[in-house]
Parts: structure tokens; C-alpha cells; sequence
């Protein structure tokens, strides 16, 4: 068996087979799965941001005391590479005999601590058991604000890690159950809310607690050795089915090329290309030909490749494989050292999720020569789009940070249209409602709706995308936003289905002063009436539009996920006149 290490080499392991009771294994997983839905449940409702709160933009994790992940909460997939990432960072750091019970640790450096980006902040706690380690609990959450050049912390147009917050090394911040204040305050005092992170942060704290003291109920009830040996168990079995997976896969190599619109400094297209080399029961995935190192902050560390990687995999081969270290072992990944997706420190890469989409959706595209059309999905919108607003507080003094990550258009599937308005792959946020919205900021919501033709037409059509449009209320209020699939990027259609449409950012939209913006603008200064308004991408249809049942047509048009002029233009008149006569 096989796991990567930092420069993609293969480090081999001899594989020994167990044998094991399926049933109680799985009623084990669902135990750990239990405390990691607890754990995220109490991260949710005791936060004090609207970024975690609201839009759940956090997730959580227990590893064993070798550090192998053995459950993972069910909220963002790209979180896995910052959390299993830390988790390698202090067993490389901090000796366990050091540790002691209460001790918890901090970090968030991609260079440092085996981070993603810099508003992730991931703690970490050791589970005791009879003054011996057993567990990690772990959870990271993005908090809205680290400091940096920008609100929100993250520019594409950002040159380099220091322009992007504070960066946080493998720390103490509670040392034998007492909390460091003096290193939260320092924390707290580099990002524009300080006392939003400080509390955030803190329930960060308690909410590893609270696993820890769960998972020692679960070793008192079953007996410490009965839970080492049945997560040796749950992993093995995890190990067999990707293998038994694997297996039937055709041997060979399968390609396919993505495109960002630029590096976020302008320029050209940036290509993702993602090589599924399949051998012998084993895969490795090659990113060699992807672009070079991103001259803004577009670049994506390792540890978030391998959970790009990681999450395909599973979605793509068997998405009710466990979530535990087991997928990992038999892949490899190669990366070049100061490319696009392994850059060279201290390359930025605050907005390295726009990117990781293109990362999967690449990889899903060279997955389509493998598997059988009735698995085979169109692209989805394989962006996600982070609008930023900042300004003066109302009720209290400092600066809020208002961030939101937007979904899009799913890609459809050989039975049915994509989903409108979701995330897709790496990203699993909520939406913040527009009364929340209106209520924490000085911002009005004009428009929160679904982007008619924006889905590609298909027999089966890709999901539309969504326009939000934001008014500022308040002078000096910033406006920021990462985005991409403006101009090059685009979700393509699978066997005919057409593709979805593109992106685009207005300022003003709808007067006179209309202003179509770059893809990844930063301190756009706007005035009261002011107001910004995003659409995201749709997904890729499936099967050729002449396909497409007239009733499902008729729907379309009814429902006005299609207009008329394009309906005929791409069905043309005499099946939308058929369609339309089915309402009568």
C-alpha cells in the first residue's frame, strides 16, 4: 500500500489482511460519526459568526493517536487537507510524551502546519485515556477575518503569503486546561473583528472538549482495546473496498485539462490537467502540465491537492466509502514542486478553492473514459465564487467582515437534470439568508434568484446558477471578490448536452452606470446606493436537446428556467409550440 509524501514519493507498506465482524465495525463507524455530528452540531450553535453560524463554513475530525484519520463531520471536503494536515504538523512537532490532558493546539500556516489557507484555523486537542493518548479531536473554522491587505483576507491579486493575515505555526493555546489569553488577544488583535474571533475561537476550544469527553465515554463503555482493534478493523476495510474498487477499473491512462480564467493577476488561462494513470490496483494521479506557480494568490498547497484527490476518489469510485485514513493508501499523488497545485513558499494562496474545484473537475473529466455512461456527470459550476463586504459596525465599535461563498448550477446525470443553485465538490457551505443579512449589516439583498439559461440544454439539463445582488446602505463600505469562469472557464456538456454559461460580476447593475467587473476585484470603495450583483455559472447538460422530453421542455418554460428565444433557438419552433400546447 501506498501514501505520498510531501514531494509525492511513494513510501510502501506491506499489506496484512484481518479478518472482522462487518456488523459491529459499521455500528462503530456510525459511533465515531455520532460524536463528529455532535462535535459540528455544538461548533454551529455556539459560534458567534455568521460564517460559521449561519453558513456552517467549519468542520470537524477524529484521528487516532498514530494520527490516522478515523471520522470525518460531513460539512467541507476541502477542510480534510487542513485537518489531517495539522494533525501530521504536531505529531511532527510536539513529542506526545510532552502533551498533557487539557493541553490544545493551534495553527493555520500552509507552509507551517500543513495548512490550506490562513482563515482556516484548526484546533487540535489529545484524548487521554488512563494518562495515555488515544484520540485527537480536531475542528477548523473559517473565520472571516485573519488580518491582511483586504477585508476578508484574501485577494486573488494577493503576491504572497504575508499580504494574507496572521500566520499561526503549531501553538499551545491552552496549556493543561488553561487558556493562553495573552496569545488569543495577539490573535485577536491582528484580524478587523477581534472580539468575534476571540469568542469564535473559544467555542473552537469547547467543542473539542466536548468530543474528547464523548469519545472517552465510547473507550469506557467498549474497552480500550477493543476500540484500537476496531479502528484497525474500520480502516482495513476502508483499504479493501477502494482496492476491490480499483480492480475493476480499466487499466491505462485518462486525461483531462481545466482552465482557470488567469492567475488572478490578469494574463492568461492557467490549465489544470490531472493524468488518472490506473495499474495493478492502484491509481496515481499526475498534474504534471498544469500552470506554473500562481503570481497570485491562486495556488494550491499539498495538503489541499490530496484532499481534492482524496474527495474524487470516494465521489467518483464509491461515495459510501468511510470517511477514514483507509482511501488514502492506495494512491499517489505527483505534483511539480512550484506549479499551480505545489507552490514554493511563500507563494499566496488565500483563494486556492476556486482553483481546488478546477482540481476536481478535472479529475472527474479524465474519470468519464473510465466509467459507464449511467456514472458519468456533465461538469458543475466547479467554481466558488467568495463576495466579501466590509465596513463600520453599527451596534458596537470596530469593522465587520460580511464573506460569502456562493454555489451554482450541478452538472446533469444520465436520469436527471443537475441541481440549481448548490456548491459542488470541494465546498458545502450554507447560503445566509437575506433577512440575517439585512439584520447583522448595513446591506440591503436586491435579488437572491436563480439565473434563467444558464443551465446547458440537454436531454437532461445542467442546474442553474445564481445572481445576488447586494446594495451598500452605509458610506465606506469595501467590496471584494474571488471568483473565475468569467471569460475562459466553462462548464461543459456531456454526449451532445450543451454547455452551461459562464460567470460575470456587475457593479450598478441595471442603470445607467452599469459596469461589468473582473473576475477577482479587491477595495472597491462603494458609495450609499451602491451595488454589486454576481452570477454564477450553471452546470453542463447531458444528451443531445432534440432528446429532451416534451413535458420536462414544457416545465422549463413555464417555470422560466428557460426563455423562449432560446428555447427555439436551441429546440426549435415547432417543439417549443409542442411544449408549450401540453399546458393548454
Amino acid at each position: 500500500m501506498t501514501t505520498t509524501t510531501a514531494c509525492g514519493e511513494p513510501v510502501r507498506r506491506q499489506r496484512v489482511q484481518r479478518d472482522f465482524d462487518p456488523i459491529a465495525m459499521e455500528v462503530f463507524s456510525n459511533r465515531l460519526m455520532s460524536i463528529t455530528e455532535d462535535m459540528n452540531n455544538t461548533l454551529v450553535r455556539s459560534s458567534f459568526s455568521t460564517n460559521i453560524k449561519e453558513r456552517r463554513d467549519c468542520s470537524v475530525a477524529l484521528f487516532d493517536a498514530r494520527g490516522r484519520l478515523v471520522a470525518q463531520g460531513t460539512q467541507i471536503p476541502l477542510h480534510l487537507g487542513s485537518l489531517d494536515g495539522g494533525i501530521r504538523a504536531v505529531l511532527e512537532r510536539v513529542p506526545p510524551e510532552s502533551m498533557r490532558e487539557g493541553d490544545v493546539f493551534i495553527c493555520n500556516d500552509p507552509y507551517l502546519a500543513n495548512g490550506t489557507h490562513l482563515p482556516d484555523i484548526t484546533l487540535i486537542t489529545p484524548i487521554f485515556w488512563q494518562g495515555r493518548i488515544e484520540f485527537f479531536a480536531a475542528n477548523i473554522g473559517h473565520h472571516a477575518d485573519v488580518g491582511g491587505a483586504v477585508p476578508g483576507s484574501i485577494a486573488g491579486g494577493s503576491r504572497s503569503i504575508f499580504e494574507e493575515g496572521i500566520r499561526l505555526p503549531v501553538t499551545r493555546i491552552c496549556k493543561a486546561g488553561i487558556l493562553d489569553r495573552e496569545l488569543l488577544e495577539v490573535i485577536a488583535i491582528n484580524t478587523r473583528d477581534p472580539q468575534e474571533r476571540k469568542l469564535d475561537l473559544q467555542v473552537q476550544i469547547a467543542t473539542n472538549a466536548r468530543g474528547g469527553a464523548e469519545t472517552q465515554r465510547l473507550i469506557r463503555q467498549m474497552g480500550v482495546e477493543t476500540v484500537r482493534a476496531a479502528i484497525d478493523d474500520m480502516i482495513d476495510y476502508t483499504r479493501r473496498r477502494v482496492l476491490n474498487r480499483l480492480a475493476q477499473l480499466r487499466a491505462g491512462e485518462y486525461r483531462y485539462t481545466e482552465y482557470l480564467d488567469d492567475d488572478g493577476m490578469g494574463g492568461d488561462p492557467v490549465p489544470i490537467s490531472a493524468c488518472v494513470r490506473v495499474a495493478a490496483e492502484r491509481v496515481a494521479i499526475d498534474f504534471a502540465g498544469s500552470g506554473r506557480q500562481a503570481r497570485g494568490a491562486m495556488n494550491v498547497p499539498l495538503n489541499a491537492l490530496q484532499a481534492c484527490v482524496y474527495y474524487s476518489l470516494k465521489a467518483v469510485l464509491d461515495p459510501d466509502l468511510l470517511p477514514n485514513a483507509g482511501l488514502f493508501d492506495a494512491v499517489t499523488i505527483h505534483a511539480p514542486l512550484g506549479s499551480i497545485v505545489n507552490p514554493r513558499s511563500p507563494a499566496a494562496v488565500g483563494a486556492r478553492s476556486i482553483t481546488c474545484q478546477k482540481v476536481c473537475g478535472a479529475i472527474f473529466g479524465a474519470f468519464r473514459e473510465l466509467l459507464p455512461r449511467s456514472r458519468v456527470m456533465a461538469s458543475g459550476n466547479d467554481v466558488v465564487p467568495a463576495i466579501v463586504f466590509s465596513g463600520e459596525l453599527a451596534r458596537r465599535s470596530g469593522h465587520y467582515v460580511y464573506l460569502e461563498t456562493l454555489g451554482g448550477g450541478c452538472g446533469a446525470r444520465h436520469d436527471r437534470d443537475g441541481m440549481h443553485a448548490v456548491h459542488v465538490h470541494m465546498t458545502n457551505t450554507s447560503n445566509l439568508p437575506a433577512e440575517a443579512l439585512e439584520n447583522e449589516y448595513p446591506l440591503q439583498v436586491d435579488e437572491y434568484a436563480l439565473v434563467p439559461d444558464s443551465g446547458g440544454a440537454g436531454r437532461y439539463c445542467g442546474g442553474m446558477g445564481i445572481a445576488r445582488q447586494i446594495r451598500a446602505l452605509a458610506p465606506d463600505t469595501i467590496f471584494s471578490v474571488r471568483s473565475d469562469s468569467h471569460t475562459v472557464g466553462i462548464p461543459t456538456g456531456v454526449f451532445g448536452g450543451e454547455d452551461g454559461r459562464r460567470a460575470q460580476l456587475v457593479r450598478n447593475h441595471g442603470t445607467p452606470a452599469a459596469q461589468v467587473l473582473y473576475s477577482k476585484v479587491a477595495r472597491v470603495e462603494m458609495a450609499p446606493g451602491d451595488s454589486m450583483r454576481i452570477e454564477t455559472p450553471g452546470g453542463g447538460g447531458f444528451g443531445a436537446p432534440s432528446q429532451r422530453d416534451l413535458a420536462a421542455l414544457a416545465d422549463d418554460l413555464r417555470d422560466e428556467r428557460i426563455s423562449h428565444a432560446r428555447a427555439q433557438a436551441i429546440y426549435g419552433s415547432q417543439r417549443v409550440e409542442a411544449a408549450l400546447a401540453l399546458d393548454v
